[in-house]
């Protein structure tokens, strides 16, 4: 993604909005369409991979997101040190230090000594969570703390969510601290559900204590795993059944510099020995500062293949290609110190795939996985351009080609859909060998309703394409989710049967960026919405699923006067079919406000006599879902009788339709 786009959208939404309001293709009617299936013609085989999410640690996607700690600064090493905390005094007293000498974790030097003067009461922290602590009634809550205790090895600690009328929700007891450093945990049951609780820490009695990763975690995490992830999102996810999910980046991979890079090797291994830094994030966005938002890894490569393989998904990481972001301090690495970046991508691989007697796999095996993650793709910077990148990439190239021939190799073509630097990146790596070349366009509506023709003349035996991070841009509400219009998923929807329909030539292709919290996000529109307790898809979710559940192993031809269906008459279409299951599935978009009825005549296998229409519309192109309305838009699906080989069905205005047809 890039700051630039937004700078660009603005003024020209407005000229297409207008365009698209007054257009005669809103007027109430109803005609006739004949489109042909050819179902017997395999034109080109549609990839596993072909839908898939892209998952950037942006909108508070990880740390307060999909990773379920609700602890906010749980280790103090923030900027602020105490940033997320503030003292609490309970007929008690006290202070609380930050400091880093003598650690408990050498990564996370910092900690906080409170010194504790509460022998009729307490003193200590309370954490405010990320936008507050999501907490259900009755699901336990595991609490863990790095502690020891200076003076007074008798002090006791007690441990409260608070609901926001400070009303007590659960709560428990730790005693028995000592003077080395040590981890205590202890469970509860939370009594009440609260939006936006917080966290009392407090102890009793008098003394010196110093604490360090204060945690708090659900018990349900997905696949009920400690320290793991939150189910409800990972859940929406998994719905999707994405071929991959590319991660984790995007512009985190970059950084702002050098050093804030995203570097995959400080993400495993113990959570305590991760080390934070700040999401770019944090200040990229000149009107939604974000001071509190950094990375704590909770979330790293371990997690990120291991959630991939839960779901089915193949992985596909972005690595650093020495360059910082070119929009920020645009900071080159020399090409003779290059190896450090090339030898990182060597041991990630090694780290996916290799056996447990290499290096890097016995890691792997000690965090729980002897087993490979079988990783085939790798992705070779972000959105660079110009010489700079390509030289880069040529030295990655050389050796990964070498070393792994096995694993695929996606580049990129930069930040624009075209243009000198698009232009350039293609011309240069056409001379080189990625398996993939990634291209990306964040775009008006109208943009992708005019290019479902986007790939029908790219080099069938050329290189392929990754559509790695795309979004219609519509118009923006006060709503944190109302970018997400009607509007924008229909575009895409008609977009996405010209990339179904150029299979031979699009191999995947990813929304971006996927996740967003309602109260602290940073770049929309966004994929899937969440508070601290609920989580919706937008109706580019439903598309993105209405696609990729009905994704088919082939594309076979579905033609409007002997054409690709790709905007006549208002009207988009592919057709794939799914020969393990012997289905048809066809999608037709109708981006009018008039009743279109269509006659599809099966050329082929014989169809069934009953098949299933699934219809995703809306009357006002501005609507959006909503935490507040999550499924004002969202599919409805009717089955229809067939009679022979011809279908008759009315695409309702403004919709999108995925019609299935098994064959006898």
């Amino acid at each position: 993604m890039f700051d630039m786009v937004k700078k660009f959208l603005r003024p020209l939404q407005l000229l297409i909005i207008s365009v698209f309001i007054t257009s005669s293709s809103w007027q109430q009617g109803q005609q006739g369409q004949d489109i042909t299936i050819q179902a017997g013609k395999l034109i080109a085989e549609v990839q596993p991979t072909m839908w898939g999410v892209f998952f950037e640690d942006i909108n508070f996607s990880a740390d307060g997101g999909i990773y379920a700690e609700l602890v906010k600064n749980r280790s103090f090493e923030f900027s602020l040190p105490l940033m997320g905390w503030r003292q609490v005094r309970l007929n008690g007293d006290g202070r609380a230090v930050p400091t880093f000498y003598s650690p408990a974790r050498a990564n996370n030097p910092h900690y906080v000594t409170l010194y504790v003067n509460a022998e009729s009461g307490y003193y200590g922290l309370l954490n405010e969570g990320f936008r507050g602590m999501g907490i259900r009634e009755n699901i336990m809550y595991n609490f863990s703390i790095m502690a020891r205790a200076r003076e007074n090895q008798n002090l006791k600690l007690k441990v409260e969510l608070v609901g926001q009328g400070n009303e007590i929700i659960g709560s428990t007891e730790i005693a028995g601290f000592t003077s080395d450093w040590k981890k205590y945990t202890s469970s509860f049951k939370a009594t009440k559900t609260e939006l936006k609780g917080t966290m009392r820490i407090t102890f009793s009695g008098k003394g010196i204590v110093d604490i360090d990763m204060v945690s708090l975690f659900p018990s349900d995490t997905w696949k009920e795993r400690p320290g793991g992830l939150r189910k409800d999102i990972v859940r929406m996810i998994a719905d999707l059944k994405p071929g991959f999910i590319r991660f984790p980046g995007g512009c985190i991979i970059e950084g702002r510099d050098i050093n804030n890079r995203y570097q995959w090797k400080t993400t495993i291994g113990p959570v305590e020995d991760r080390k934070l830094i700040m999401n770019r994030w944090n200040v990229e966005i000149q009107n939604r500062q974000t001071p509190d938002y950094f990375q704590s890894f909770g979330l790293g490569f371990f997690e990120y293949f291991q959630l991939a393989e839960d779901i089915g998904a193949e992985p596909l990481p972005v690595l650093n290609c020495g360059m910082s972001c070119q929009f920020n301090a645009a900071e080159v690495v020399p090409l003779n110190e290059l190896d450090q970046y090339i030898q990182d991508a060597l041991d990630l691989i090694e780290f996916a795939n290799g056996p447990v007697t290499s290096g890097w796999g016995a890691i792997r095996a000690k965090m729980g996985h002897p087993e490979p993650f079988n990783m085939k793709y790798l992705a070779i910077g972000n959105e660079q351009w110009e010489e700079q990148y390509i030289e880069r990439y040529r030295e990655f190239e050389k050796v990964l080609k070498e070393k792994h021939p096995e694993i695929k190799l996606i580049s990129t073509a930069g930040p624009y859909a075209s243009g000198r630097y698009f232009d350039y990146a293609w011309s240069e790596l056409r001379k080189l060998r990625p398996d993939l070349i990634d291209e990306h366009y964040y775009m008006p509506p109208e943009w992708f309703l005019r290019n479902a023709e986007r790939y029908d003349n790219y080099d069938r035996n050329g290189i392929k394409v990754f559509a790695g991070e795309y979004a219609a841009h519509d118009r923006e509400g006060s709503e944190p989710e109302s970018r997400n219009t009607w509007y924008s998923a229909l575009a895409e929807a008609a977009f996405m049967t010209g990339l179904e329909r150029n299979a031979a030539v699009v191999h995947m292709a990813s929304y971006a960026p996927l996740l967003a919290h309602v109260e602290a996000w940073q770049w929309r529109p966004d994929l899937i919405w969440f508070d601290n307790l609920n989580v919706i898809g937008t109706p580019n979710y439903f598309v993105q699923k209405l696609f990729s559940t009905h994704r088919g192993t082939h594309v076979v031809p579905a033609l409007l006067g002997g054409k690709p269906v790709t905007g006549q008459d208002s009207l988009y279409a592919s057709a794939t079919i799914d020969r393990q299951n012997n289905m048809l599935y066809v999608k037709i978009v109708n981006s009018s406000r008039t009743l279109k009825n269509i006659q599809l005549n099966i050329d082929g296998p014989a169809p069934s006599k009953e098949g299933t229409v699934e219809v995703l519309r809306a009357d006002d192109p501005r609507s959006f879902n909503s935490i507040k309305n999550p499924e004002l838009i969202s599919p409805a699906e009717r089955k229809f009788r067939i009679q022979g080989r011809k279908i008759s069905v009315n695409i309702e205005p403004l919709s999108v339709n995925v019609i299935s047809v098994p064959f006898r």
